[in-house]
């Protein structure tokens, strides 16, 4: 499940509730906070990592930031809905695929409070 949360003058932050019962993962629950920028760093880590065709994530709001627009930009409820559907969408396709449920890159983000971008890359054994 996901969520966003709004604030004055703050980004767009999804939190990123995960529960599974698959072995491959360590933690059964687990709830982060993500960023726009969390996500492309995942898709990403799986283009140059797995073998996997990565879905496309939902389109950047660029003009959305724009000032002067006349109404709520990134902060407008259609827009945070649409773009939350389309990211639980990706996330829901990445962690249901066999494949990419091996890769760290994934474990990282569904679990850890702060994504280590240094972290050495590989597949996790369960």
């Amino acid at each position: 499940k996901q969520w966003y949360q709004r604030g004055v003058r703050e980004a767009v932050v999804s939190t990123q509730s995960t529960g599974t019962n698959l072995p491959i993962f360590r933690i059964q629950e687990c709830t982060v906070r993500r960023r726009y920028s969390d996500f492309e760093w995942l898709r990403g880590e799986l283009e140059k990592e797995s073998k996997i065709i990565v879905p496309a994530l939902p389109g950047k709001a660029l003009k959305r930031m724009l000032p002067f627009r006349g109404d709520d930009g990134i902060f407008e409820e259609e827009f945070i809905e649409e773009r939350r559907q389309g990211i639980e969408s990706f996330i829901n396709k990445i962690a249901g695929h066999p494949l990419a449920q091996n890769e760290k890159c994934l474990h990282i983000f569904l679990t850890d409070a702060v994504i280590d971008k240094n972290y050495v890359p590989g597949k996790v054994r369960n």
